[in-house]
Protein backbone atom coordinates (compact mmCIF):
# COMPACT_ATOMS: atom_id res chain seq x y z
CA UNK A 1 0.00 0.00 0.00
CA UNK A 2 1.29 3.33 -0.84
CA UNK A 3 0.24 6.84 0.85
CA UNK A 4 -0.12 9.65 -1.63
CA UNK A 5 3.33 11.11 -1.87
CA UNK A 6 4.45 7.62 -3.12
CA UNK A 7 1.77 7.25 -5.69
CA UNK A 8 2.43 10.76 -6.73
CA UNK A 9 6.34 10.00 -7.50
CA UNK A 10 5.17 6.54 -9.19
CA UNK A 11 2.90 8.11 -11.74
CA UNK A 12 5.47 11.22 -12.08
CA UNK A 13 2.96 14.18 -11.25
CA UNK A 14 2.64 15.88 -8.18
CA UNK A 15 -0.04 15.33 -4.75
CA UNK A 16 -2.09 17.86 -6.41
CA UNK A 17 -2.65 16.46 -9.52
CA UNK A 18 -3.82 13.56 -7.62
CA UNK A 19 -5.85 15.78 -5.85
CA UNK A 20 -7.61 17.81 -8.72
CA UNK A 21 -8.10 13.86 -9.91
CA UNK A 22 -10.38 12.62 -6.84
CA UNK A 23 -12.13 15.75 -7.23
CA UNK A 24 -13.15 15.38 -10.86
CA UNK A 25 -13.85 12.02 -10.39
CA UNK A 26 -11.09 10.47 -12.34
CA UNK A 27 -9.54 8.89 -9.85
CA UNK A 28 -11.22 7.03 -6.85
CA UNK A 29 -10.68 8.27 -3.11
CA UNK A 30 -9.54 5.64 -0.62
CA UNK A 31 -10.81 5.33 3.09
CA UNK A 32 -7.84 6.86 5.59
CA UNK A 33 -6.31 3.92 7.65
CA UNK A 34 -5.87 4.04 11.38
CA UNK A 35 -3.34 6.86 11.22
CA UNK A 36 -5.43 9.04 9.37
CA UNK A 37 -3.36 8.66 5.84
CA UNK A 38 -4.98 7.56 2.70
CA UNK A 39 -3.39 3.97 1.31
CA UNK A 40 -3.30 3.69 -2.47
CA UNK A 41 -3.51 0.03 -3.66
CA UNK A 42 -1.96 -1.54 -7.38
CA UNK A 43 -5.59 -0.76 -8.93
CA UNK A 44 -4.85 3.05 -8.02
CA UNK A 45 -1.43 2.98 -9.77
CA UNK A 46 -2.88 1.21 -12.85
CA UNK A 47 -5.76 3.87 -13.38
CA UNK A 48 -3.73 6.89 -11.62
CA UNK A 49 -0.93 6.04 -15.00
CA UNK A 50 -3.80 5.69 -17.24
CA UNK A 51 -5.71 9.18 -16.07
CA UNK A 52 -1.98 10.18 -16.48
CA UNK A 53 -1.22 8.75 -20.12
CA UNK A 54 -4.51 10.20 -21.65
CA UNK A 55 -4.01 13.99 -19.65
CA UNK A 56 -0.20 14.30 -21.04
CA UNK A 57 -1.41 13.43 -24.64
CA UNK A 58 -4.08 15.69 -24.55
CA UNK A 59 -7.34 14.69 -23.55
CA UNK A 60 -9.55 17.08 -21.40
CA UNK A 61 -10.01 16.07 -18.23
CA UNK A 62 -13.63 16.09 -18.30
CA UNK A 63 -13.68 13.60 -21.70
CA UNK A 64 -10.95 10.78 -19.53
CA UNK A 65 -13.97 8.99 -18.02
CA UNK A 66 -15.69 8.36 -21.42
CA UNK A 67 -12.64 6.92 -23.13
CA UNK A 68 -11.51 4.97 -20.15
CA UNK A 69 -15.19 3.32 -20.08
CA UNK A 70 -15.16 2.99 -24.06
CA UNK A 71 -14.95 -0.42 -25.92
CA UNK A 72 -12.01 -0.18 -28.59
CA UNK A 73 -13.89 1.05 -31.36
CA UNK A 74 -15.95 4.03 -29.32
CA UNK A 75 -12.48 4.63 -27.90
CA UNK A 76 -11.37 5.06 -31.47
CA UNK A 77 -14.00 7.14 -32.48
CA UNK A 78 -13.27 9.56 -29.52
CA UNK A 79 -9.58 9.57 -29.81
CA UNK A 80 -10.03 10.93 -33.79
CA UNK A 81 -12.01 13.61 -32.41
CA UNK A 82 -10.08 14.46 -29.98
CA UNK A 83 -7.16 14.76 -32.24
CA UNK A 84 -9.02 16.85 -34.24
CA UNK A 85 -9.43 19.34 -31.93
CA UNK A 86 -5.80 19.39 -31.06
CA UNK A 87 -5.05 19.94 -34.91
CA UNK A 88 -7.51 22.91 -34.97
CA UNK A 89 -6.08 24.07 -31.55
CA UNK A 90 -2.27 23.76 -32.99
CA UNK A 91 -2.88 25.69 -36.07
CA UNK A 92 -4.51 28.24 -33.96
CA UNK A 93 -1.55 29.17 -31.66
CA UNK A 94 0.25 28.93 -35.07
CA UNK A 95 -1.62 31.84 -36.27
CA UNK A 96 -0.98 33.32 -32.89
CA UNK A 97 2.70 33.16 -33.00
CA UNK A 98 3.01 34.88 -36.51
CA UNK A 99 0.64 37.69 -35.20
CA UNK A 100 3.08 38.06 -32.15
CA UNK A 101 6.27 38.29 -34.43
CA UNK A 102 4.14 41.72 -36.19
CA UNK A 103 3.60 43.25 -32.85
CA UNK A 104 6.40 45.90 -34.19
CA UNK A 105 4.24 46.19 -37.11
CA UNK A 106 0.46 47.24 -35.99
CA UNK A 107 -0.80 47.87 -39.32
CA UNK A 108 0.39 44.68 -40.45
CA UNK A 109 -1.89 43.14 -37.74
CA UNK A 110 -5.14 45.57 -38.22
CA UNK A 111 -5.14 45.92 -42.15
CA UNK A 112 -6.19 43.55 -45.42
CA UNK A 113 -3.15 43.30 -47.73
CA UNK A 114 -4.38 45.65 -50.23
CA UNK A 115 -4.16 48.53 -47.74
CA UNK A 116 -0.96 47.45 -46.79
CA UNK A 117 0.52 47.84 -50.19
CA UNK A 118 -1.50 51.38 -50.67
CA UNK A 119 0.78 52.11 -47.28
CA UNK A 120 4.09 50.69 -49.10
CA UNK A 121 3.41 52.92 -52.09
CA UNK A 122 2.78 55.85 -50.08
CA UNK A 123 5.91 55.57 -47.95
CA UNK A 124 7.93 56.18 -51.83
CA UNK A 125 6.12 59.94 -51.69
CA UNK A 126 8.80 60.26 -48.67
CA UNK A 127 5.81 62.26 -46.20
CA UNK A 128 6.46 62.53 -42.81
CA UNK A 129 5.95 59.97 -40.24
CA UNK A 130 3.48 61.81 -38.43
CA UNK A 131 1.66 61.97 -41.46
CA UNK A 132 2.02 58.98 -42.83
CA UNK A 133 0.94 57.04 -39.25
CA UNK A 134 -1.74 59.77 -39.02
CA UNK A 135 -3.50 58.05 -42.99
CA UNK A 136 -2.58 54.91 -41.52
CA UNK A 137 -4.62 55.16 -38.56
CA UNK A 138 -7.35 56.32 -40.82
CA UNK A 139 -7.11 53.18 -42.80
CA UNK A 140 -7.50 51.29 -38.99
CA UNK A 141 -10.63 53.11 -38.36
CA UNK A 142 -12.26 52.89 -41.56
CA UNK A 143 -11.63 49.78 -41.55
CA UNK A 144 -13.01 48.90 -38.34
CA UNK A 145 -16.22 51.08 -38.59
CA UNK A 146 -17.36 50.46 -42.34
CA UNK A 147 -14.96 47.80 -43.99
CA UNK A 148 -16.92 47.79 -47.01
CA UNK A 149 -17.17 51.29 -47.81
CA UNK A 150 -12.94 51.32 -47.31
CA UNK A 151 -12.29 48.26 -49.59
CA UNK A 152 -14.65 50.17 -52.46
CA UNK A 153 -12.66 52.98 -51.79
CA UNK A 154 -9.10 51.86 -51.37
CA UNK A 155 -8.84 50.89 -55.52
CA UNK A 156 -9.34 54.85 -56.17
CA UNK A 157 -7.15 56.51 -53.30
CA UNK A 158 -4.30 53.82 -54.63
CA UNK A 159 -4.71 54.97 -58.58
CA UNK A 160 -4.37 58.77 -57.10
CA UNK A 161 -0.83 57.86 -56.11
CA UNK A 162 -0.25 58.42 -60.05
CA UNK A 163 -1.66 61.51 -59.97
CA UNK A 164 1.02 64.15 -60.27
CA UNK A 165 -1.56 66.78 -58.81
CA UNK A 166 -2.96 64.69 -56.14
CA UNK A 167 0.54 63.98 -54.84
CA UNK A 168 1.21 67.44 -55.54
CA UNK A 169 -1.22 68.51 -52.50
CA UNK A 170 -0.83 65.65 -50.27
CA UNK A 171 3.07 66.93 -50.19
CA UNK A 172 1.67 70.05 -49.60
CA UNK A 173 -0.34 69.38 -46.62
CA UNK A 174 2.67 67.67 -45.55
CA UNK A 175 5.17 70.35 -45.77
CA UNK A 176 1.99 72.39 -43.76
CA UNK A 177 1.49 70.76 -40.80
CA UNK A 178 3.88 72.59 -38.96
CA UNK A 179 3.10 76.29 -40.84
CA UNK A 180 1.63 79.57 -38.71
CA UNK A 181 -2.17 79.57 -39.76
CA UNK A 182 -1.66 83.03 -41.20
CA UNK A 183 0.91 81.58 -43.22
CA UNK A 184 0.20 82.76 -47.19
CA UNK A 185 1.07 79.70 -48.72
CA UNK A 186 -1.73 77.91 -47.32
CA UNK A 187 -3.68 79.99 -50.16
CA UNK A 188 -2.21 78.58 -52.79
CA UNK A 189 -2.40 75.02 -51.17
CA UNK A 190 -5.50 75.92 -50.65
CA UNK A 191 -6.56 77.00 -54.74
CA UNK A 192 -4.49 73.45 -55.79
CA UNK A 193 -6.55 71.31 -52.97
CA UNK A 194 -10.13 73.06 -54.35
CA UNK A 195 -9.25 72.47 -58.07
CA UNK A 196 -8.28 68.70 -57.24
CA UNK A 197 -11.40 68.47 -54.98
CA UNK A 198 -13.35 69.64 -57.72
CA UNK A 199 -11.95 67.16 -60.48
CA UNK A 200 -12.42 64.37 -58.18
CA UNK A 201 -16.15 65.24 -57.38
CA UNK A 202 -16.79 65.35 -61.01
CA UNK A 203 -15.37 61.86 -62.27
CA UNK A 204 -16.03 60.50 -58.69
CA UNK A 205 -18.09 56.61 -58.49
CA UNK A 206 -17.17 55.92 -55.12
CA UNK A 207 -20.05 54.72 -52.66
CA UNK A 208 -22.92 57.57 -50.78
CA UNK A 209 -21.52 57.69 -47.39
CA UNK A 210 -25.17 58.56 -46.58
CA UNK A 211 -25.67 55.01 -46.14
CA UNK A 212 -23.90 54.80 -43.05
CA UNK A 213 -25.31 55.79 -39.87
CA UNK A 214 -24.35 59.48 -39.16
CA UNK A 215 -22.72 58.51 -35.69
CA UNK A 216 -19.71 56.83 -37.94
CA UNK A 217 -19.38 59.50 -40.35
CA UNK A 218 -19.16 61.76 -37.32
CA UNK A 219 -16.48 59.63 -36.51
CA UNK A 220 -14.80 59.33 -39.87
CA UNK A 221 -14.72 62.84 -41.15
CA UNK A 222 -13.63 64.06 -37.37
CA UNK A 223 -10.33 62.12 -37.49
CA UNK A 224 -7.20 63.80 -39.15
CA UNK A 225 -4.94 61.73 -36.39
CA UNK A 226 -2.87 65.09 -36.57
CA UNK A 227 -3.69 69.07 -34.44
CA UNK A 228 -2.46 71.32 -36.42
CA UNK A 229 -4.02 75.03 -36.65
CA UNK A 230 -2.73 75.49 -40.57
CA UNK A 231 -4.69 72.38 -41.46
CA UNK A 232 -8.21 73.50 -40.16
CA UNK A 233 -7.34 76.76 -41.65
CA UNK A 234 -6.64 74.76 -44.49
CA UNK A 235 -9.59 73.17 -44.68
CA UNK A 236 -11.43 76.19 -44.62
CA UNK A 237 -9.99 77.93 -46.62
CA UNK A 238 -11.12 75.11 -49.45
CA UNK A 239 -14.50 75.07 -48.18
CA UNK A 240 -14.68 79.03 -49.05
CA UNK A 241 -13.05 78.07 -52.40
CA UNK A 242 -15.76 74.90 -52.99
CA UNK A 243 -18.90 76.51 -52.07
CA UNK A 244 -17.76 79.67 -53.90
CA UNK A 245 -17.60 77.57 -57.41
CA UNK A 246 -21.08 75.48 -56.69
CA UNK A 247 -22.88 78.96 -56.26
CA UNK A 248 -21.33 80.08 -59.83
CA UNK A 249 -22.91 76.93 -61.05
CA UNK A 250 -25.74 77.26 -60.00
CA UNK A 251 -28.80 78.01 -62.37
CA UNK A 252 -30.51 80.50 -60.27
CA UNK A 253 -26.78 82.45 -59.34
Amino acid sequence: MLTIGQLATHAGVTTKAIRVYHAKGLLPEPERDASGYRRYDAQAIITLTRVVTLAQAGVPLARIPDVLNADADEAAQQIDQIDAELRTRIRQLQQRRTRLRQLDQPDRLCLPPEALEYLDRLRVIGLSDRHEHAIRDGFILSYALAPDIARAILPARTALLDDAEYVAVLRGYDDAIDWNPDDPRLEQLADAAARLAERMTMVSDLPAYDQMPPETIDILSGHLGIETAAWERLDRLIDQRLTTTKRMRSPSS
